[in-house]
């Protein structure tokens, strides 16, 4: 017996030969690096996969984001290396997987929820995937003593089949019956019993009509105006590796059908083409344009409307490469491409290309730093480029094309201005609306709306801001009460028809954070009776009604409609709306920004601004801006058939430089006064932003918390970082969480990035849901 036994253990047997993924769990955990595991040699870099995760080996998904050998357990002990649980067929191109390493650095986010966001719930849970029984051709060689075992129903059924292209198979057997005008599957039996044909089983996804556009109206076989061919020819000469390049053209200076020659050229060297639009419900139009041209091809559209099933198949369109083309909204940007050749962001101005939750990109800037890792041109287009892309065309950054005129028969409409401050303009509601309550519409614009319908023309009217009322008071003016919402530190608003009434009590909503209250008969600090201010889309509806409707035919439903999220419930509701609009069955249009954009009605020779100063003066460095925009846009869609256009824009404020340079059309002159303005006070585009935002339901909590974010920035960020804060948001709180903002301003955002890593690494800063980090916010709400 040895008295001192070896308890030596024997050397570890490591697997040098192994295969090892690193995968970016779909989940909050914030390792760039992602975490390791065993895996077997057929494992991607890109692939989809299924690893356990945590004490209790939860199965959870995530995206493989390196592939090797041992020298990814960074000295590990091999043998407790988990395996991958499964592997699925869902496969990310490599540029997506680069894609989503530089978004989860650049924005602040973990990098499995990045990947989370890339790949659609849809395509995760394979909605829709089904397996269908198939037939196809064995290749056996048929001889006559084969063909005379037939029957003759048989014989002539093969006879048929063995005719149709190799493509054609897998084939349902009912279609293929129907294919040789055989009204059963007997004949296609009896050739399966003689071994001419097998049946096979394949998977497909079943799903309903994927999408509802408008008729694009034209083939999109345009001779180029001499402008058109310029751009054209200018950015082809950069096709097959990257640059980027803004697109300033007019409303209806023909920027789809540039986009469209592009994309031809494109598709004739053998690659692919990504188009980017604002929201595909609000532009059926466009995205209908770009079917029709190259439905040859295939054409697939990705936005968050499609039901889950139309969205994985899509996807998966686009994935094996049966879709050459894609359009869609902002998810777009991440399409499953191996061969993109150009990428087209159109309106690239437009808001709702930002995420306003993790991850809070912008799919305009990834967008062009996708077409950096793939080596080919971004396009970006709009008739009011953001101040961002236009300050990088003017340094050099981005090449600068201009189409200045309108095709076709179309001017540029006429515009005036009337300040609704003129007692002359302002027309009075009836007492039952309030004392001194004056109707949105104002005699100009009444005229004008008037002398449109009477001529035959189409009239757009746009307020952007839905509802009936936008407060309710007290009539009391010592008193200052109003009805807030008791979950936010913003009053509520009033709408008819669209929210719950009990008992002949109606509610009211909040817009931040749905929550909806009654309204109270009368105030409950002083005992009097209360009124309702403010208009909104519904409370234009009403006066349209009451004022036009027998004098110019005006019936809801019938012959105008207004079109805001109230009513717009569903993609098919706007389409439908929109279709009748270009039939002429409608006359008129009422509605929020929704009718702003993407539209080309040539019967338009009206359009009324009801309220230009909505967004003129909320506290956000970008109101003159988007009130510019808003305002150009929905001007652009009057003016552009034969009829001449004419818009009236209502405004309080009539000197405003917003105001006023988009009734000259005149966007380089508005663009470059905001950028010196912008410069003057060290504002983006000047500088980069990064705004933190710190959220609790304790207001002392939040504020200290954002007060060691800010002093942490201080102590280890560059000189050259500017911080501002904390200090409370302008919307204080919502949904019962107090808010707390910190502003970092630099020239350049590696400074800004460098520091926020340093605390990231650290586990000091982290998205989650205390603390939303926006970098390049475009807004400060």
């Amino acid at each position: 017996m040895d008295l001192f036994p070896d308890h030596t253990e024997p050397p570890v047997q490591i697997p040098v030969d192994g295969i090892y993924a690193r995968v970016a769990i779909e989940r909050g955990i914030d390792r760039m690096d992602g975490l390791t595991y065993l895996a077997n040699n057929d494992v991607q870099v890109g692939q989809r996969v299924s690893v356990p995760v945590g004490r209790g080996n939860t199965a959870t998904g995530g995206i493989v984001i390196e592939t090797g050998g041992i020298e990814l357990l960074d000295g590990f002990d091999p043998r407790k290396v988990k395996a991958v649980l499964e592997m699925s067929s869902t496969v990310l191109p490599e540029p997506l997987v680069e894609l989503g390493r530089w978004m989860s650095t650049y924005y602040m986010c973990p990098l499995g929820m990045v990947f989370g966001s890339i790949v659609p719930a849809a395509v995760k849970a394979q909605t829709g995937r089904r397996k269908r029984s198939m037939v196809e051709r064995t290749g056996l060689v048929d001889n006559d003593d084969l063909l005379k075992s037939l029957t003759p129903k048989a014989r002539d059924a093969w006879t048929k089949i063995s005719q149709l292209d190799d493509s054609s198979f897998p084939m349902d057997p009912r279609l293929l019956a129907a294919r040789i005008e055989h009204k059963s599957i007997g004949a296609i039996n009896k050739l399966i019993d003689a071994g001419l044909i097998q049946r096979v089983e394949i998977e497909v996804i079943v799903a309903p009509k994927a999408f509802d556009l408008l008729d694009a109206g034209d083939s999109g076989t345009h001779t180029l105006t001499e402008d058109q061919s310029k751009v054209v020819e200018g950015i082809s000469e950069s096709l097959g590796s990257f640059s980027s390049h803004l697109l300033h053209g007019v409303t209806g200076s023909g920027k789809t059908e540039v986009y469209i020659k592009l994309i031809e050229r494109v598709l004739a060297s053998g690659k692919q083409a990504i188009v980017l639009v604002p929201e595909i419900a609000l532009t059926p139009q466009t995205a209908g344009r770009f079917v029709k041209c190259f439905e040859s091809v295939g054409v697939a559209i990705l936005h968050s409307g499609l039901t889950r099933s139309a969205r994985n198949q899509q996807w998966a369109a686009a994935a094996s490469g049966d879709a050459q083309v894609v359009v869609g909204a902002r998810s777009a940007v991440f399409a499953p491409f191996a061969n993109t050749g150009i990428i087209i962001v159109d309106e690239e101005h437009d808001g709702s290309y930002k995420q306003d939750q993790l991850p809070r990109y912008n799919a305009r800037d990834a967008a062009v730093k996708r077409g950096h890792i793939e080596g080919c041109p971004v396009v970006l287009g709009s008739a009011t480029p953001s101040l961002e892309s236009w300050a990088n065309a003017r340094g050099g950054r981005y090449s600068l094309w201009s189409l200045p005129n309108r095709v076709g028969v179309g001017r540029m409409p006429k515009v005036q201005i009337v300040n609704m401050a003129l007692d002359d303009e302002r027309v009075k509601a009836s007492t039952k609306q309030g004392p001194k309550q004056d109707l949105a519409i104002g005699r100009t614009l009444a005229r004008e709306m008037t002398t449109a319908i009477e001529t035959g023309g189409q009239v757009i009217l746009l307020l952007n801001r839905r509802g009936f009322a936008s407060v309710v008071v007290s009539t009391d003016k010592k008193c200052g009460w109003k009805l807030e919402c008791d979950q936010c530190d913003s009053t509520m608003v009033v709408h008819r028809g669209c929210v719950r009434q009990q008992g002949g009590r109606r509610f009211v909503r909040c817009h931040h954070c749905q929550s909806e209250q009654v309204i109270p008969k009368q105030c409950p600090m002083t005992g009097k009776p209360v009124i309702e201010l403010g208009i909104g889309t519904q409370q234009v509806e009403e006066e349209i009604v009451n004022r036009f409707g027998e004098r110019l035919g005006l019936v809801l439903g019938e012959t105008f409609e207004r079109v805001d999220a109230d009513t717009m419930k569903h993609a098919k509701d706007y389409f439908d709306v929109l279709d009748r609009f270009g039939k002429g069955q409608l006359k008129l249009l009422l509605g929020t920004q929704m009718i702003a954009k993407g539209l080309d009605f040539p019967n338009v020779s009206l359009v009324g601004v009801l309220s230009a100063d909505t967004a003129l003066y909320l506290p956000d460095f970008r109101a003159e801006e988007r009130t510019f925009q808003l305002v150009s846009q929905v001007a652009g869609r009057a003016g552009r058939g034969s009829l001449p256009g004419k818009v009236i824009v209502q405004t309080l404020n009539p000197g405003s430089a917003a105001i006023t340079r988009a009734a000259k059309h005149d966007y380089v002159g508005f663009a470059n006064d905001e950028l010196n303005a912008r410069r003057m006070s060290n504002l983006p585009p000047t500088s980069r932003m990064v705004r933190i935002v710190v959220r609790d339901e304790r207001n002392d909590e939040a504020h200290q918390r954002a007060l060691t974010i800010a002093e942490l920035i201080r102590e280890v960020g560059d000189p050259r970082i500017f911080v501002v804060g904390p200090m409370p948001c302008s919307i204080t709180r919502i949904a019962n969480r107090y808010r707390w903002a910190i502003e970092m301003t630099c020239p350049s955002p590696k400074p800004m990035q460098d520091a926020m890593a340093h605390l990231r690494k650290q586990g000091l800063l982290k998205s989650d849901s205390h603390v939303a980090i926006d970098v390049d916010p475009i807004w400060l709400m």
